[in-house]
């Protein structure tokens, strides 16, 4: 009810959000603890990440024009109309908890037929699942080979080892070690490794480095953040 007033408000030329291509004078701050400023899009509720992976799709694949099977984990709400309303894709969401989510199911023993999708989007959920390892054998049994999946996840790039500690439970704590209290873990620089070693071929996109300057500030985008792509190699 608010977010149209906000985007009212807040009209302007400097900024603009690419996924409903909307421009304002300002984004709003966003973040847990620490927030961040000029983030959060007025009209889509877009994150830096979202609007980043948007562009990703939009220039560099054949999201929007090609006939794919889409599976898309825990549906951001800035993408989930406008995929739905695509024509080319037979898109379905899925999500153990979520009431808009298509299908209710558990990452780590998916209800999916192995080899059913040309696309995955599972975008800051792995670092919910205590047993990550079961979560991308289940994502990998079901893309198709050739496909392609997007599995976005908080990380810190400066860490070459991902951390967990099941023994820290104040909440407090465990928002500050691991960036929220209900994440399991913080992902260094092995999580693309880890994704290799379930049969993935990875590239560590980071689209930030192809993109003009002032697109990215225009666009309210984080510089160095990484975009994990996968592929389920074709057998020869």
């Amino acid at each position: 009810m608010v977010r149209p007033v906000l985007a009212l408000i807040l009209k302007g030329n400097t900024y603009t959000d690419p996924i409903d291509g909307k421009s304002f004078k300002s984004f709003l701050p966003y973040g847990y603890g620490n927030q961040r400023n000029n983030v959060l899009s007025p009209s889509t509720l877009s994150l830096e990440r979202h609007r980043l992976l948007w562009l990703y799709l939009k220039n560099n694949t054949e999201f929007f024009s090609k006939n794919l099977k889409v599976l898309h984990f825990a549906p951001e709400q800035c993408f989930l109309k406008r995929f739905k309303a695509l024509g080319n894709l037979d898109y379905t969401t899925t999500d153990l908890e979520s009431p808009i989510a298509d299908v209710k199911a558990d990452i780590c023993n998916l209800p999916f037929n192995e080899n059913e999708f040309d696309v995955i989007l599972c975008n800051h959920v792995l670092e919910h699942i205590p047993d990550d390892t079961k979560a991308m054998q289940e994502l990998y049994r079901i893309l198709k080979p050739g496909g392609f999946g997007v599995f976005q996840i908080p990380q810190d790039l400066s860490r070459e080892t991902s951390f967990e500690d099941s023994s820290i439970t104040d909440k407090k704590e465990r928002a500050k070690i691991f960036g929220q209290y209900d994440h399991v873990r913080i992902y260094g620089r092995d999580y693309f490794d880890k994704l290799r070693s379930i049969g993935f071929k990875v590239d560590e996109v980071d689209y930030t480095t192809t993109l003009p300057e002032e697109d990215i500030t225009r666009y309210c985008l984080a510089k160095g953040e990484i975009i994990p792509v996968v592929y389920k190699p074709i057998p020869a």
